[in-house]
């Protein structure tokens, strides 16, 4: 018998709009039963709860409640849905989106409990863009200097960043810096309310906090930039616990809140796309896995160190120890889609979706699916929340060149769904032109629902595509890492071969719409090399900007 037959974890997904728990049982991931919590507060962008403080142009904050509010609803739901004992529950793994990131006491208390009335006392959401002018400073000092880690990073580390935002914490609310003990990454606080146990992983503080071969940028480096940024890494934490180690052990408090046992196992906090890669059983070189939400993130293992330009950044353990992780990633993909269907179709069109009984997305799929590639005569640039790769700028935006009046809303609709597949043939050729081969894509995330749109990456890639087993892919990767840490599986590889699931070959390229795909994509290299500078992107978010203050 199994030893594992009767045990189970549980694996929690923190994203930009709800978190969700999920059941699985540790001989195979069998997933029992699941629950999402949607965020009360959601997305903060305009104005601060409560106070109605006006946020400026690109800010994106959380509540701290809204994530103990998914372990105290979430959790339990999902226990009660699955319908297993929680006694024979034997471990719990979290994930966060990120860098998504919090000033706190140095007991952990999020500073916005007692100034809910200043922004920078908020934890500032991985989609936060307001830094961008201090991720500029920190690229230029860099390059001037030299810094070793910068190539790590594909040449620029970006606004959404710990060391960018925490400039403008610093620089424009310098009380609430001093205040802030901690600068602590959503995924690492949420481990500290469940175990009591401050602890800090190293795929977050290698990825989103520049922490390279054992340590932070220097303090006469960050003196360059500020002098009263100097001490700034003494709010990261040094010590650094491997992925799929044991952070702690669950609390009373916490056991209260979820309905799981006290005292068992709390896996080190991670980031949502990397835990994924255990999820699909992608965790051998060569196999990129491409998490296709709200925006996507391409994550990799590989056997060697290289530079990629570009790229979001290569850690050594970064997804799973012993091998290089690295990540890329697009910053914006469905939110496009959903910002045209919000902002830029006709009343008419949800009528006729209401009566075919679709949904407003499903219908506008279809049209778009009854074309030929290129007939709408489009090329789209997805730049809609900037460029995270491989030009790293959050102030480029989003163009559409070929509109006439004869352009129906499937036509654009159709040519942003292509130009988010342009813009990961982008990074895949990337990654390859600099030594790292991509031997497998691997498709996760909502998006992969949508048949035609990973038709469309196929042919555009020009390669297979394989595709998770899970709906919940980052909660059950989550689970994953939780049985490892329970000591279920001696490592996460193996892991990841008991209970991840992955269906190769999903997708095929068709040869004849791949051929004339190479056609429109030699046009979206055109314009994205055009463009790339952000000359006239940044001008006219310039005036915008100046215009809204």
């Amino acid at each position: 018998m199994n030893v594992n037959s009767d045990r189970y974890v549980v694996g929690v997904d923190y994203g930009t709009l709800s978190g969700r728990a999920v059941v699985v049982r540790v001989s195979d991931g069998a997933e029992l039963g699941s629950a999402v919590h949607e965020y009360a507060h959601r997305v903060i962008e305009d104005a601060l709860p409560g106070s109605g403080v006006r946020l400026g142009p690109d800010w994106a904050l959380q509540s701290p409640a809204d994530w103990i509010d998914v372990l105290r609803h979430a959790v339990p739901k999902a226990l009660a849905a699955a319908q297993v004992p929680a006694e024979q529950v034997i471990g719990i793994g979290t994930d966060f989106t990120a860098c998504t990131i919090l000033p706190a006491t140095a007991d952990g208390h999020p500073l916005c409990e007692e100034f809910p009335e200043r922004p920078h006392a908020w934890p500032k959401l991985w989609k936060h863009h307001a830094a961008q002018p201090h991720a500029d400073r920190i690229n230029a000092l860099a390059a001037e200097r030299g810094e070793a880690w910068l190539p790590r990073y594909g040449g620029k580390i970006s606004s959404e960043w710990a060391f960018a935002k925490g400039l403008q914490l610093l620089e424009e609310d310098p009380e609430m810096y001093d205040r802030a003990d901690r600068w602590i990454e959503a995924a690492d606080w949420i481990i500290w309310q469940l175990t009591g146990v401050e602890t800090r992983n190293v795929c977050t503080a290698g990825y989103k906090a520049v922490h390279q071969d054992g340590a932070y940028p220097s303090e006469d480096f960050l003196a360059a930039l500020n002098p009263a940024f100097s001490g700034f890494t003494r709010k990261l934490g040094q010590e650094l616990a491997p992925l799929g180690g044991l952070a702690g052990h669950l609390t009373a408090r916490a056991a209260e809140w979820t309905g799981l046992p006290e005292g068992i196992a709390v896996a080190v906090g991670n980031v949502d796309a990397h835990v994924t890669a255990a999820a699909a059983d992608a965790v051998r070189p060569g196999q990129m896995v491409a998490i296709m939400g709200t925006s996507t993130c391409h994550v990799m293992c590989s056997d060697q160190l290289a530079e990629v330009p570009g790229m979001c950044g290569v850690v050594r353990d970064g997804i799973v120890p012993g091998l290089w992780g690295y990540e890329a990633g697009q910053s914006a993909v469905g939110d496009i889609f959903g910002w045209f269907v919000d902002n830029c179709v006709p009343a008419s069109y949800a009528e006729r979706a209401a009566e075919a009984g679709l949904g407003l997305h499903e219908y506008l799929t279809s049209l778009a699916a009854e074309q030929k590639v290129g007939q709408h005569g489009l090329v789209a640039l997805d730049w809609h929340g900037g460029n995270r790769s491989v030009l790293v700028d959050h102030t480029l935006s989003g163009v559409v060149v070929g509109q006439t009046l004869a352009t129906r809303p499937e036509d654009v609709y159709r040519a942003l769904i292509e130009a988010t597949a342009f813009g990961a043939r982008t990074i895949v050729e990337t990654f390859e032109a600099a030594g790292v081969p991509v031997e497998e894509f691997v498709v996760a995330g909502g998006l992969l629902k949508n048949g035609f749109l990973m038709q469309t990456y196929a042919d555009v890639l020009r390669r297979p595509l394989s595709v998770i087993g899970s709906d919940q892919g980052p909660a059950l990767g989550s689970a994953i890492h939780a049985a490892v840490a329970a000591g279920a599986y001696s490592d996460i590889t193996a892991a990841a071969a008991a209970m991840g699931k992955r269906q190769a070959v999903a997708y095929a390229p068709d040869a004849e719409r791949a051929d004339a795909y190479d056609r429109l994509y030699a046009e979206y290299r055109r314009l994205h090399d055009h463009f790339a500078d952000g000359g006239m992107l940044h001008r006219l978010r310039a005036i915008r900007n100046e215009a809204s203050a």
